[in-house]
């Protein structure tokens, strides 16, 4: 009896042992993804963790408010090229479920403001009802808004970080490296919207895409004109072999011109604003300072 306790507990401590094993191995994604450079560190399949709650909870119900939306609004294919300007790795569905739940949760607000309004009032339901029902579109296009928002923010960073970016690629380009080699290095030594950019540009061209298409594609995706002029610029000096240092260095010029120049604009466009704390904070109190001694002066030598 004691040696079959024994094997049992034995077996026991072996299957045990065994299955501790096989959940403390890494998957395959860890296994391979540390070796995939130009993949972003967040990269997680779709329908993994990141999904919120409330869609998991009531999801059907959201999906099919979401469909409603989109056969209200429509503008599938802007919103798909805004989310990719974005930089957002989500579809136009589950942009439409966000939708919904920043709709969902104006209409909560709204209902509670109407619930405390009915108490005092009760003949002021219907407008109550009304005020939920706006609110609840208030907030479907406030999302989109800031869809808008986001895009222009993600432009605007990629224009400030566009010169250095080109400088540095051009600084390796003409210390001898091919535009693959030196892309590599740019990408490794900087972060930012447009390295994220140049990373999946890269991604592609170590998957066999030509660097003249890749760049191509860049160009197709992005909305900023100065980028697509850097990535037609480059596809055109790889396939006629023109001097690609050079083009860099001018386009790096120009955005930093252009850049010189919209500082200059948005100054003068903003000279009265910069105007209102000299006149109404500045100005007062230099009056005050000025005459208010006086004053007291003539109020002391008064008879």
């Amino acid at each position: 009896m004691g040696s079959l306790l024994g094997a049992v507990a034995g077996v026991g401590f072996l299957l045990v042992a065994l299955r501790l094993s096989a959940i403390r191995r890494p998957g395959l994604a860890a296994r391979v993804l540390p070796y995939l450079r130009d993949l972003p560190s967040d990269v997680r399949p779709s329908g993994e963790a990141g999904v919120p709650a409330a869609v998991g909870v009531f999801g059907p119900v959201l999906r099919t408010a979401a469909d409603a939306i989109e056969r209200v609004l429509g503008g599938a294919t802007s919103v798909r090229r805004r989310l990719a300007r974005a930089g957002l790795d989500r579809t136009v569905h589950e942009f439409r479920v966000e939708q919904v739940l920043w709709g969902l949760c104006c209409f909560a607000v709204a209902a509670a403001y109407g619930v405390l309004r009915t108490l005092a009032d009760p003949g002021d339901a219907v407008s109550a009802a009304v005020v939920c029902v706006v609110a609840f579109g208030v907030g479907v296009l406030a999302r989109d808004n800031r869809l808008t928002a986001q895009v222009r923010t993600r432009e605007r960073r990629m224009i400030a970080e566009f010169p250095t970016v080109a400088e540095l690629l051009a600084l390796a380009v003409a210390a001898g490296e091919s535009p693959a080699v030196a892309l590599d290095r740019v990408v490794r030594r900087s972060g930012g919207e447009l390295s994220g950019e140049l990373a999946r540009v890269l991604a592609d061209v170590r998957t066999g895409q030509p660097v003249a298409a890749a760049f191509d594609a860049l160009a197709a995706r992005t909305g900023l004109p100065l980028v697509a002029r850097f990535a037609a610029g480059v596809a055109v000096a790889v396939e006629r072999g023109t001097p690609l240092a050079d083009v860099l260095h001018a386009q790096a010029a120009d955005v930093r011109e252009a850049g010189r120049r919209e500082l200059i604009e948005v100054a003068a466009r903003k000279e009265i604003l910069m105007m209102v704390p000299v006149v109404f904070l500045v100005l007062p109190v230099t009056v005050l300072f000025a005459f208010y001694p006086g004053v007291i002066g003539l109020r002391l030598t008064a008879p």
